[in-house]
């Protein structure tokens, strides 16, 4: 016990606001009520998502139950889940049994991968509390590196090039013989009259302006060169423009992909551009690497046809197709059971590559559309097309190449699987061009076409040149030691306040307590990925904490042997260590600030659990631990001595 100060010093009441400890109640409710969902753990599950125009209804709930029960499987319960069905299993081991089983059992019209399903209680989801999405070096997952095929990229271009330079001189009248690529970086226009060179090479440097700025490249003076002579124009490709190519291919297939882990359920995904052409996805919780794989690596597109006239039925069952046309199967079924065929154009008017946006609207009547934007080059094809075809169908196709892999002579060889199938077919009611509505769908189809819009295609092929996967046993393990690490770091704090500052060593603990309550229940609304740098984060926290208190609690001993009554010594210690610690927190806040805004990965999660615990412990060790002291000191008028 340590002297209070002179005999003689009047006493002062060490006073608290009446709200301030209203306000601290109410911060640690809350803090206790959206920290609450971290507590319960997850279920592995298996996710079954329909696709190719499948529904997700009863009848599939009551299937997926009796395929279940024939392979000796007891799930904790099937229930939908927004557009998917969950099937709750509660084992690891169960879990993978069920995917397999349901996989080969409900084929390509679902998606079934494997995932983690929350159990927070139904009242706590209704306020908005849940648990924090955990890292893939705590919950297990899996990890790509992908790669974008350059050289793909950029023969797509080209082809799109040559396809809106013949457009642009058929429409104009110019009579050209061919529009063929040469080399590797240059388009050559061989026309049939030499008087048509200088038009033709006007129009041609308009097409190509046209499509550099809907690429959003560079300028267009350094894009292209143009060349003529006799009865050819030569336009070349500059090495800028073919990197623009290839950069453009990458952040569409960013985007795609993005897309595409929506339908795996994926919390907090991780999907990251390194380098030129490679793209890292870590996908956290998945645990199914073959159907991730198989989601990821499909290259989809989209392309609108002309419906040609003619009887499908016979030329699907005679094999006589009309010259002009090619023979696709409707997603729907017909009396037979078989996919209803339909002829289609083999021009195709637009493709995914010209989409820019799609969303669900509603027509003139009030039913079910999607609206569709496309870029100048698509909608000026598009706006030529209606203009002839008005009252006419037209088709949208949907192509995917899904990448499989099959054992010949003992050895594995990737193939790629092609399915396409007529996901739509609307009338051409009026002229457009770059906007439209596709209509004559049900609700459901809309959504269904405007998400496949949406997602778009990948704009080139990606390879896996890199594949982890992390068990949930290595997550769990890394999550005891993590949180051992908290712990112990805690222990170690609490030892050393408890028998270096005695009663205000409890009271530095109380406030690093709620300190955690507070950072966990943050980084649960915010949505923050917890990993393993998070945790180191907390643990700084902690530390962090500890020394705003070690700065309080030395102002206050100061004070004492100032001679300073015991009231008095606690007031001015809080007031004049306040300021020291703000301080300090603003500079270490800035510098979590900067790893969180410039960093990727660990750094990132690392800067955001150093922000959320900086701010919390300052609020802990200057309001929370000042009123916990004036609670137990505030009141004695004849303080003799305070612990510390």
């Amino acid at each position: 016990m340590r002297p209070v100060g002179r005999p003689d010093a009047v006493a002062v009441m060490l006073e608290y606001s009446r709200s301030k400890y209203i306000a601290i109640l109410l911060v640690m409710l809350i803090s206790a009520l959206y920290a609450l969902p971290n507590i319960f753990p997850q279920d592995p599950s298996v996710q079954i998502t329909a696709t190719r125009g499948a529904q997700i209804d009863d009848a599939l709930k009551q299937r997926v139950a009796t395929l279940l029960k024939q392979d000796g499987i007891v799930p904790k319960s099937i229930e939908p889940q927004g557009d998917n069905l969950l099937v709750r299993t509660g084992n690891p081991d169960v879990q993978s049994k069920a995917a397999d089983h349901l996989r080969s059992e409900l084929g390509d019209n679902y998606v079934v991968a494997m995932n983690l399903a929350s159990n927070t209680p139904g009242w706590l989801s209704a306020i908005g509390a849940r648990p924090m999405p955990l890292g893939l070096d705590l919950q297990g997952g899996v990890h790509f590196l992908m790669e974008v095929d350059k050289k793909s990229a950029i023969d797509r271009r080209f082809e799109i090039y040559l396809s809106d330079i013949r457009g642009a001189l058929r429409e104009k009248g110019v009579d050209y013989a061919s529009v063929e690529r040469s080399g590797e970086k240059q388009i050559v226009v061989t026309l049939n009259k030499a008087a048509d060179v200088q038009p033709a090479q006007a129009l041609v440097q308009k097409t190509l302006n046209a499509a550099v700025v809907d690429a959003g490249a560079l300028a267009a003076s350094r894009a292209f060169t143009f060349e003529t002579s006799g009865d050819t124009v030569r336009i070349g490709v500059s090495d800028e423009m073919i990197r623009q190519m290839t950069l453009n291919a990458i952040e569409q297939n960013l985007g795609t992909l993005r897309n595409r882990i929506n339908s795996l359920g994926v919390a907090e995904p991780v999907i990251q551009r390194q380098g030129a052409d490679r793209v890292m996805v870590q996908l956290p919780g998945v645990q199914d690497t073959a159907e991730a794989k198989r989601i990821l690596g499909a290259t989809a597109t989209l392309e609108y046809r002309a419906v040609v006239d003619g009887n499908a039925v016979d030329a699907r069952d005679t094999g006589n197709v009309p010259p002009n046309a090619r023979l696709y199967n409707r997603r729907v079924t017909g009396p037979d059971g078989k996919p209803i065929p339909i002829l289609l154009s083999k021009r195709i008017i637009v493709s995914g590559d010209d989409m820019a946006d799609a969303r669900t609207s509603v027509d003139n009547n009030g039913l079910p559309a999607v609206s569709v934007n496309l870029n100048t080059a698509g909608g000026q094809r598009m706006l030529q097309f209606t203009t002839d075809n008005v009252g006419k169908p037209m088709a949208v196709v949907y192509i995917e190449r899904v990448p499989r892999v099959r054992t010949i002579d003992g050895k594995e060889e990737k193939y790629f699987e092609v399915r396409e199938e007529v996901i739509s077919v609307a009338t051409i009611q009026g002229v457009f061009g770059k906007q439209f509505q596709t209509t004559g769908l049900q609700q459901k189809e809309a959504e269904d076409l405007s998400k496949l819009l949406k997602a778009g295609a990948l704009a080139a092929p990606m390879d896996f040149v890199e594949e982890r996967t992390v068990g949930p046993s290595l997550g769990k393990q890394n999550i005891e030691r993590g949180l051992k690490a908290v712990v112990f770091s805690f222990l170690f704090a609490l030892g050393f306040f408890l028998f270096y500052y005695r009663m205000f060593g409890v009271i530095t603990c109380i406030a690093l307590l709620l300190n955690l309550l507070m950072v966990f229940a943050l980084m649960s609304v915010f949505g923050a990925t917890m990993s393993l740098p998070g945790l180191a984060g907390i643990a700084l926290t902690v530390g962090m904490s500890v020394d705003a208190n070690v700065l309080i609690n030395e102002r206050i001993r100061e004070e004492l042997r100032a001679g300073l009554p015991a009231q008095k010594a606690i007031a001015e210690g809080y007031d004049r260590a306040s300021g020291t610690i703000l301080d300090a927190n603003i500079t270490a806040f800035l510098a979590g600030l900067a790893m969180f805004a410039f960093g990727t990965g660990p750094l990132k999660g690392f800067g955001v659990t150093t922000m959320l615990g900086i701010a919390t412990s300052a609020y802990t060790a200057v309001s929370v631990s000042r009123g916990i002291a004036t609670l137990i000191y505030g009141r004695r008028r004849k303080l003799q001595s305070i612990a510390i």
